[in-house]
């Protein structure tokens, strides 16, 4: 079994190593966030991710998994180096490559001849070829091999994965990370370096598109009188076409289709393509945020004394704590701006939210709804179908429910007593 280097503790580093140690290898993860190891040391996971903390614990008991702080104290006596870095996006939509290039700037001095080194992070198409330039000629191989994780089912899409992509050069090098995945049971494709960076940037793209357009079909629907979730079952049946990603929500985020779609954009531009169909996406992605909102605003008049929203879910889907890019956050910053008093709600989150003075949350969805004008269900949670909706009516000042996961069924909710919104329905 192979010794394997993952620079970089996130999401992404955290369970790359922890499912490499699971398929026998010997993985040291590394970090420059000397609170985050030390967490990892003493066993504790700092994110949510279903099932990573007990993995984490068995494979630590192996002696195949450990943490240390700084990536040369991980790269100095490996063979394989996964680099797994923050690329978060600018201002302009373009990625920000400097925690990347940090860390390649960290380990180039202590790799050992025969060394490859694996780019996990997200980068613009170009960056590996750029990264093997830096390095050298001189025993030193460049594989990008993209990964393709689910929040809240992340241990699943490594281990049973739909497909493995490695892009290299060389075939050889690709055949000695293929042989990392040996256990694994799914389609290993093997290309350019160039394509395996567009592979991942564009299956996020056309999964962001598939999101919009379902949205605005939703919003169709709405004025026709037409019902999405009939629309999206009758659709969904075409095998040509699938069910998956076909549900209505209040708009895309998290931590991977905004940047992504942006950098693709940024990209195709900076290539001369005029991509119009992404960047049409992004911005009525943007639209429908709005359309989201002013959902809410309906039931709730800005001219309206004491405004007061409820909000059930903050993370941008459900089975997982990541706030990054969540349409929860964005559709809530909507109303803040109009000065709406706003009480949340979600299982995962617990903190009060920076990125929103005004907020207020709670430790119960119970708690959070006492007076309040209207109730919004923003992410998807399970937790949220099992709740006592007559009891939630009654300590509501006013019934109003905004459902823009459709998570219920809308002659229910009115028989209740509810006003009730959906998306589509």
């Amino acid at each position: 079994m192979a010794k394997i280097a993952v620079i970089g503790a996130g999401y992404v580093g955290l369970t790359t190593g922890a499912c490499l140690a699971h398929l026998g290898h010997h993985v040291t993860v590394a970090d420059n966030d000397k609170n985050r190891i030390d967490d990892l040391q003493a066993g504790r996971v700092p994110f949510y991710e279903p099932g990573l903390d007990e993995l984490v614990s068995n494979v630590t008991k192996t002696n195949r998994l450990r943490f240390v702080l700084g990536a040369t104290n991980a790269s100095k006596d490996a063979e394989f180096h996964f680099l797994c870095l923050p690329t978060p996006a600018n201002n302009d939509g373009s990625t920000d490559l400097s925690f990347f290039e940090a860390g390649i700037s960290e380990i180039a001095s202590v790799l050992q001849p025969n060394s490859i080194v694996i780019n996990k992070s997200t980068v613009p198409l170009g960056t590996a070829k750029k990264v093997q330039e830096a390095l050298g000629t001189d025993g030193i191989f460049v594989v990008s091999n993209p990964e393709f994780l689910s929040e809240g089912n992340a241990i699943k899409d490594f281990l049973e994965p739909s497909r493995i992509v490695i892009g290299s050069c060389s075939t050889e090098y690709s055949e000695r990370v293929a042989g990392l995945y040996s256990n694994i049971d799914a389609p290993v494709l093997m290309s350019s370096w160039e394509s395996a960076e567009l592979i991942k940037h564009t299956a996020n793209a056309y999964l962001a598109m598939k999101l919009t357009f379902v949205n605005e079909i939703a919003t169709l629907c709405e004025i026709t009188g037409a019902n999405i979730e009939d629309v999206t079952a009758g659709i969904g049946h075409d095998p040509r076409i699938g069910s998956d990603y076909m549900k209505a929500g209040p708009g895309w985020g998290g931590s991977c289709f905004p940047k992504d779609s942006a950098s693709l954009a940024q990209v195709a531009r900076s290539f001369g393509f005029d991509f119009t169909l992404l960047e049409h996406t992004i911005d009525l992605n943007q639209k429908h945020l709005d359309r989201t909102a002013d959902k809410i605003k309906q039931l709730v008049p800005n001219n309206s004394k004491d405004k007061r929203v409820a909000a059930w879910g903050l993370t941008f889907k459900a089975g997982t704590d990541d706030l990054r890019y969540s349409p929860s956050i964005e559709v809530l910053k909507r109303l803040e701006a109009q000065e709406y008093e706003i009480s949340a709600y979600d299982p995962t989150v617990k903190d009060t939210l920076m990125q929103l003075p005004l907020i207020e949350v709670t430790d119960s969805p119970y708690e959070c709804i006492n007076d309040a004008d209207a109730l919004v269900i923003l992410t998807e949670w399970d937790e949220f179908k099992q709740l006592d909706m007559e009891v939630v009516a009654q300590s509501m000042r006013s019934a109003n429910l905004i459902d823009t996961r459709n998570l219920y069924d809308k002659n229910e909710m009115e028989k209740i007593g509810f006003t009730y919104l959906g998306m589509g329905v």
